[in-house]
């Protein structure tokens, strides 16, 4: 996971030290949850939630396999992990400006404000996730 987290072209981190592999190891096995995609035997992608907190923590796909489906999946699985341990809105950030941006509104997350540091917030409403009108 830290390795598909270093390679990523946005949303880099500009400490590589800030997320230990401590943090990776309490969403897999504490009040978190991590999703991987898997293919030909190669983690390819994934994504973590925070139960705590009801935020989508990570969610980083290598560059040569993005736009192929992966990201919708591995955060919808999130997403419903979330919403159905009792959350109404789940939250995220990410860098302004950045395709990721657009993906989330793409997929119906409300943008909220810039922070100083370059970053959106977005939110989800469990009713826009579940609305089967949406094609995730």
């Amino acid at each position: 996971m830290s390795e598909i987290r270093l390679l990523v072209t946005e949303n880099k981190l500009t400490d590589p030290g800030k997320i230990t592999p401590q943090m990776y190891l309490e969403h897999i096995t504490g009040q978190g949850k991590s999703w991987v995609c898997e293919l030909n035997g190669q983690i390819v992608g994934f994504s973590s939630a925070a139960s705590e907190d009801g935020s989508i923590w990570a969610l980083f796909i290598l560059p040569q396999f993005e736009g192929l489906g992966i990201g919708k999946a591995l955060l919808s699985f999130a997403c419903d992990w979330l919403f159905s341990r009792t959350h109404e809105e789940i939250r995220l950030y990410t860098e302004i400006n950045t395709r990721a941006d657009g993906f989330y509104q793409a997929l119906g997350w409300s943008r909220g404000a810039e922070d100083d540091l370059g970053d959106v917030s977005f939110t989800l409403h469990s009713h826009t996730f579940y609305d089967k009108s949406r094609v995730w």
